[in-house]
């Protein structure tokens, strides 16, 4: 096996297994034997259980900016660039189940992780929605006085929250999709120009 498909096995694995027993539970040779690969393997590519968890956040955020820059290039219009960044964030709550629960519970659970990360990634994957802010502005759709570093944290945490919710229960009254256009319109609603 390639070096690179070990490590993605690897990573794969952990997700399985944070999610199902927690990361503080989980053990390396839980992700192993997950992996089917020996314990020792592990350590070949990562120094420890934290630096796992860290591998695993930066490569699938950058999965995730990824595709949603790529579902963005399609749409010229802010307020739809807006709707499409909440559906895609979302829908990874039912696409990718046991990637959200541990990027929803076991990353805010890590003191360590949360003390000590440089979010780079995560300022990355939330700066998408200061740049449609910025476009929107440009283009004369959204207010100028909006200030987009503190309009992406209030849209990203009302996403962030409705997503947290929706991996903790597991019955929903309403579906991703209306989630996600209910935040999108409310959001906009409040920042469209008077014109």
């Amino acid at each position: 096996m390639r070096t690179s498909d070990k490590h993605s096995k690897i990573i794969e694995a952990a997700i399985t297994v944070f999610a199902r027993k927690g990361f503080f539970s989980a053990r390396i040779s839980d992700i192993a034997k997950e992996a089917q690969v020996a314990d020792g393997t592990i350590y070949l590519y990562f120094n420890n259980k934290y630096d796992i968890l860290i591998s695993l956040f930066e490569e699938e955020i950058g999965k995730i900016i990824l595709e949603v820059k790529l579902l963005l290039e399609k749409e010229t219009d802010p307020r739809k660039m807006l709707h499409i960044f909440a559906l895609h964030h979302m829908q990874l709550m039912e696409e990718k189940k046991e990637l959200a629960e541990v990027l929803q519970m076991e990353l805010r659970q890590s003191n360590k992780f949360m003390k000590e990360y440089r979010n780079t990634k995560f300022i990355e994957y939330v700066d998408v929605v200061s740049a449609i802010i910025h476009k929107g502005q440009e283009e004369g759709v959204f207010r100028k006085s909006l200030l987009p570093g503190v309009f992406k944290r209030a849209f990203f945490g009302a996403l962030d929250e409705t997503s947290r919710l929706w991996v903790l229960s597991p019955h929903h009254s309403y579906t991703i999709d209306e989630a996600a256009r209910q935040i999108s319109d409310i959001f906009i609603s409040g920042i469209m120009t008077d014109s």
